[in-house]
């Protein structure tokens, strides 16, 4: 086949990350059942593999945070409105990771929808859209405000990693981590039945880290037992490639331990995108991007978070949701730093400035923890909307690798 085909789609910003998103009842013919075929040409839109790592052929922006893609369509549920399959594009790889949710892009399904009259919504006032998160099996609830029939994108909510103000949404992840512990498959709020583990990798340091599964599965480390302070900055971390190794070590061990790959090699090759890996500590004055400084007395500890490979520019919003569950939790690196305030919020600063985020828990007469809820808030805009156009010949091509998890 000679040409390109068009794509119905639309470019979003949610939260500090953008992603192309695709109503799944107008994609190409195969599209919606043959993953090999959706990930070939999904691939190909976002512009991956770039050996350059600038995927200039394609709309992906060659960082983690814009290199993403995601699904929307009817509800497979009674109890929700939407489907939400995310996908995280790698750039210089052949891979569409789908194993985990995009917390940041969560704020932009309830719009989309709404445009695409997925969900009916009040003409004034705030809509409800309930989401399923097909990627991890788990329920967001978005509240999105609406002006004269349309979703309200300009307000005065201000988000640390991104320069221009927004209308806030609130999100609800509901129930984000599982109800059974020690099972060893990435489930249960601590897959590994424990609040602390030691970790033994290879050639390098052996330390102690929290496995949670919330929101994302998320390995919590000290920053201390890293070498590092939780004040660094994007450029210096992803500018030490001898540390990102160590730490990618450290991260596909984790997976291992957690019930997530086979072997080590698995998590990196495959599973690029989860489990996440962060690093906590005690708060203090320090720079981030932009110029901005916070305070100490602002936060309740500094944390930074990788996310495929390198270092987030702010914080993963699931990752917001994984510190959450954590310092709601007596015993893990996180709560023994920052324990949860009364009414379950804390305030952390990330490699751009600040964010709080609260979550309900309860410890349940078996003994173990169950996290009800966690909230936050973010913005979306839609950045253009029309149709993606993809060569032809990618209907035909020999299958890519991808790590798609769906059935």
């Amino acid at each position: 086949m000679t040409g390109q085909r068009e794509i119905a789609a639309t470019w979003m910003r949610g939260g500090t990350s953008k992603g192309v998103f695709f109503d799944t009842r107008a994609l190409p013919q195969g599209m919606a059942s043959d993953a090999a075929l959706r990930d070939r040409v999904l691939l190909r839109a976002i512009g991956s593999p770039d050996r350059y790592g600038k995927q200039i052929d394609g709309l992906g922006g060659a960082t983690s945070s814009t290199s993403k893609v995601v699904l929307v369509g009817p509800a497979s549920r009674t109890d929700c409105d939407v489907d939400y399959l995310f996908g995280a594009v790698a750039i210089e790889a052949p891979v569409i990771d789908w194993s985990g949710n995009c917390g940041n892009l969560s704020a932009a399904v309830g719009p989309f929808a709404i445009a695409c009259g997925l969900v009916d919504a009040p003409r004034d006032g705030m809509a409800t859209v309930r989401i399923w998160q097909a990627n991890i099996g788990k329920r967001i609830v978005a509240q999105v405000p609406m002006r004269d029939g349309q979703v309200v994108e300009e307000g005065d909510f201000e988000l640390d990693g991104l320069s221009f103000p927004g209308a806030a949404i609130r999100l609800d992840f509901l129930d984000p981590a599982g109800e059974e512990e020690g099972g060893g498959g990435g489930g249960a709020l601590f897959p590994t039945g424990r609040a602390i583990d030691i970790l033994e990798v290879p050639g390098a340091a052996t330390v102690e880290a929290s496995l949670v599964d919330a929101g994302n599965p998320t390995v919590f480390v000290a920053a201390a037992d890293l070498g590092l302070t939780g004040t660094e900055s994007q450029g210096e971390i992803n500018a030490n490639t001898e540390l990102l190794a160590r730490l990618e070590q450290l991260r596909a061990h984790a997976a291992v331990r957690m019930g997530l790959a086979r072997t080590a090699q698995e998590a990196t090759e495959s599973r690029p995108a989860t489990p996440k890996l962060a690093w906590v500590a005690p708060p203090v004055d320090h720079g981030v991007a932009g110029g901005r400084r916070v305070a100490a007395h602002e936060i309740d500890l500094v944390a930074r978070i990788l996310s495929m490979g390198k270092l987030h520019h702010a914080m993963t919003g699931t990752g917001a949701v994984a510190i959450a569950a954590a310092a709601a939790v007596p015993g893990t690196v996180v709560s023994r730093i920052a324990p949860a305030k009364a009414g379950g919020s804390v305030r952390f600063g990330h490699a751009s400035g600040a964010i709080e985020v609260g979550a309900q828990a309860e410890r349940a007469p078996e003994g173990h923890w169950r996290i009800r809820r966690v909230s936050l808030s973010r913005s979306a805009r839609r950045l253009m909307v029309g149709a993606v156009c993809v060569p032809a010949a990618c209907f035909e091509a020999a299958p890519a690798n991808s790590t798609n998890k769906e059935q």
